[in-house]
């Protein structure tokens, strides 16, 4: 027990550098936005495609190399090239961490790790928004990608010392034709979606990507069945606590993805607020999602994954709702105690979820669970900051407007919070004691077994 326990800890801790990076850019460019529009000479609204790009990246593939183009790109197509490259390292390191956490702990301890796992990450989103503001605002953006450089060595060193070498012991041959399909299909609708009445391209290149990423997608479930070890294993949707967590929490991380593409922009384009005031709000998001990794594991025990899931994903989606209400007369310590709520419930769903989704995965199919999963949930991001985006601009058309108003993210907010409230048709089909094993939840196992009695 006392050579285990380090394992538990340590393990998770160091894994977590990986998210603490993507976290903290992800952030921390987010604020940025405006000034980076302002300093590009690009409309704010079209600067999504700096993240879009980053998340998407992910879902198909040096971050440190990556960074450091960032730091030095000087036009839109730089940055979000540079963007791309950073987001092929951010790919290998999230889902390889958690595949060496899922190895190294067993399932018993599940929920305690990935809370250690995600405490650091957390700690990214929490400084990352006033991180950003106090850069952009006293310095030049390009500094905000220099801070991924310390961070990535100093992972690079315990990784070195404390992490051991885990291997598949039969990992099989690379699906490269189903990688090419897959990744053309991802790239076409996500790029497609997002430039859909943007006028960023003409619309027979918006159409071409639509076409060219339906076809891929479909050329891929074709591919699929013909061969033994796909690169993206679909057979793992036939796990109901699969099924649920992966594809439950794409729709619920759609609706959240676009949040912190949102919430800057409403205070600073909308409200007229400093990337720095900015940032100091909206961290509160983060530091609620942090308050809540220590009540995690006694919520879930207490209450099981299905009821936590309904009932929490009801909660989420109704801040979303609350924050397109928000006005510039709005005290903004009402807006600081509304996002410090809303990212305390949204956490525990991403702890359930994450957790529940490897709880019936068998050893031999965790590897392929882990890349799904990463995909599915890097996916749902993209989507998220494009959804958002995409409505913003619609709004500001509907109403024949010039530029972005505090009045056009309403739409926004009731729009991604109606797609992550979706995601409750996916948590309902769990059995009560669904996860158990994992959770440590027994009560609707002694239920039946009064029944029985």
């Amino acid at each position: 027990m006392r050579s285990r326990r380090p394992a538990n800890i340590v393990v998770p801790m160091i894994v977590a550098c990986a998210n603490f990076m993507q976290n903290l850019d992800s952030t921390v460019i987010a604020t940025a936005l405006p000034a980076i529009g302002q300093s590009l000479g690009e409309d704010p609204l079209r600067l999504n495609l700096a993240i879009t790009s980053y998340l998407l990246s992910l879902a198909i593939f040096g971050f440190i190399v990556g960074s450091i183009g960032c730091s030095f790109a000087n036009s839109l197509s730089e940055l979000v090239i540079a963007r791309i490259v950073q987001g092929m390292g951010g790919a290998m390191m999230v889902p390889v961490g958690r595949l060496v956490l899922l190895r190294s702990v067993p399932k018993s301890e599940l929920v305690s790790a990935m809370a250690y796992l995600t405490i650091p990450a957390l700690i990214g989103p929490v400084i990352g928004p006033p991180l950003g503001g106090l850069i952009v605002t006293f310095f030049s953006w390009h500094w905000i990608f220099f801070i991924n450089v310390p961070i990535g060595i100093l992972g690079i060193v315990l990784v070195t010392l404390y992490i051991p070498e885990v291997r598949e012991p039969h990992p099989g041959r690379l699906d490269f034709p189903g990688f090419v399909l897959a990744a053309l299909g991802l790239a076409g609708l996500v790029f497609g979606f997002e430039t859909v009445g943007r006028g960023a391209v003409p619309d027979w290149v918006t159409f071409a990507l639509l076409a060219a990423g339906t076809l891929a997608v479909l050329a891929y479930l074709a591919h699929a069945r013909r061969v033994d070890s796909p690169i993206v294993d679909l057979g793992l949707f036939a796990l109901p606590t699969y099924r649920a967590a992966v594809v439950g929490g794409f729709l619920f991380r759609v609706g959240i993805g676009g949040l912190p593409f949102l919430l800057p922009m409403l205070l600073q384009v909308g409200f007229g607020l400093s990337a720095l005031s900015s940032g100091l709000i909206t961290f509160a998001s983060a530091a609620g999602a942090l308050t809540m990794k220590f009540t995690a594991g006694p919520i879930i025990r207490a209450l099981g994954f299905r009821r936590v899931l309904l009932w929490n994903v009801g909660l989420s989606s109704l801040f979303l709702f609350a924050y397109g209400f928000f006005e510039p007369t709005t005290s903004h310590l009402v807006i600081f105690l509304a996002l410090l709520a809303g990212g305390f419930f949204r956490s525990l769903q991403f702890t359930a979820t994450a957790t529940l989704t490897f709880a019936d995965v068998p050893p031999k199919r965790m590897s392929r669970a882990t890349s799904l999963s990463a995909m599915m949930q890097q996916l749902s991001l993209s989507l998220g900051v494009a959804i958002g985006a995409l409505i913003l601009h619609l709004s500001v058309v509907f109403r024949d407007g010039a530029q972005l108003l505090a009045q056009d993210f309403l739409p926004a907010f009731i729009g991604v919070g109606l797609i992550s409230l979706t995601s409750v048709f996916l948590f309902l089909p769990l059995a009560p004691d669904a996860g158990a094993e994992v959770s440590g939840h027994d009560g609707a196992r002694n239920r039946r077994t009064q029944t029985a009695d």
